[in-house]
C-alpha cells in the first residue's frame, strides 16, 4: 500500500512563520479538524497514513513537506530556511528511517516545498527559504541516486510548489504542469504541457498528485474545472484555516508510492 506521512497540528500553529501573508487569527481546533479531513482524503485515495512524531511546541510542524524529500527508496532530510523549524528535521528523520535509506544535507537551506520532482529531475526554487548553498548540497546528495537538480527563479511566492506542481498525464496523454505564470515561467519545465491557473485564483497551482486523483484546496473552482476538463479526477478539501499559515495541499504530507 502506498504511504502518506503526516504530522499532527501543533496548538501553537497561531505562532507560525509567515513570509507573504499578514497574520490572521487561527483556530487550532478548526485547523486540526481540517487536517483530519485532509488525511481522510489521502486514505480515500488508497494511502496508509503514517504519523510522524507529534511536536506540540513547533508551530509549523504540520508542514512536513519542508523537512524531507521522498525519492523512491530514499529520503533526504532538508535544512528548512526558517530558523524556528530546525528542530523538526531530526524528528522527521526518526520517523522515516524504518521506511527509507535516509540522507542529510551538508550545508545551506532547502525547504521541501521548493523542490518539484518530475521524473528524474528535481526543480529547486530559489526562494527566501532555499538558497544556492542548499541547492548545491542537494545536488551533491541526489546525483549519486540518479537525479539531477535544476535551479528555478521565482516571483513573489513562498515556495516553488506555491507557483507550480506536476498534475500528471491528462486525458490526451499530455504531461500536465499546473502553473501560475505570474510567479514562475512554465517554459523552464522541459517536456511538460502548461495549464495556467484560472484568473483570480493565484494560489491554486498547488495540488497533491496521487495515483488516480488530485487533491487540492477548496475555493478555486475555475482551476478545479480546468483540471477536470483535462480528464483529471479532482478532490477538493477545505483547508482554509491552515491556509492562514501559508499552507498548500502538498506541504502537509510526504507521499511514497
Amino acid at each position: 500500500m502506498p504511504l502518506a506521512f503526516t504530522r499532527q497540528v501543533s496548538p501553537r500553529i497561531v505562532e507560525c512563520a509567515l513570509t507573504h501573508l499578514d497574520r490572521q487569527p487561527i483556530d487550532p481546533h478548526r485547523a486540526a479538524a481540517q487536517h483530519a479531513a485532509y488525511e481522510q482524503a489521502l486514505r480515500d485515495a488508497g494511502y496508509e497514513i503514517v504519523r510522524l512524531p507529534y511536536l506540540a511546541d513547533d508551530p509549523d510542524a504540520v508542514f512536513v513537506e519542508d523537512t524531507a524529500l521522498v525519492l523512491g527508496e530514499h529520503a533526504v532530510i532538508t535544512r528548512p530556511g526558517a530558523a524556528s523549524r530546525a528542530d523538526e528535521t531530526q524528528s522527521t528523520a526518526e520517523g522515516l528511517e524504518p521506511y527509507f535509506a535516509v540522507h542529510h544535507l551538508a550545508a545551506g537551506t532547502v525547504d521541501g516545498g521548493d523542490v518539484l520532482q518530475i521524473g528524474g529531475t528535481l526543480y529547486v526554487g530559489q526562494s527566501s527559504r532555499t538558497d544556492a548553498a542548499g541547492t548545491s548540497a542537494l545536488d551533491d546528495a541526489v546525483t549519486p541516486l540518479g537525479y539531477r537538480v535544476v535551479p528555478v527563479e521565482l516571483g513573489r511566492c513562498l515556495h516553488l510548489k506555491t507557483a507550480v506542481t506536476f498534475a500528471g498525464i491528462d486525458g490526451k496523454g499530455r504531461p500536465t504542469l499546473l502553473a501560475n505564470p505570474e510567479w514562475v515561467d512554465p517554459a523552464l519545465f522541459a517536456g511538460t504541457h502548461p495549464l495556467p491557473v484560472a484568473k483570480g485564483e493565484p494560489f491554486s497551482a498547488n495540488v497533491v498528485r496521487l495515483r488516480d486523483r488530485l487533491v487540492m484546496a477548496a475555493g478555486s473552482p475555475g482551476t478545479a474545472g480546468k483540471l477536470r476538463d483535462r480528464g483529471f479526477k479532482v478532490v477538493e478539501v477545505d483547508v482554509s484555516e491552515l491556509q492562514k499559515a501559508e499552507a498548500g495541499g502538498t506541504c502537509m504530507s510526504l507521499i511514497s508510492d
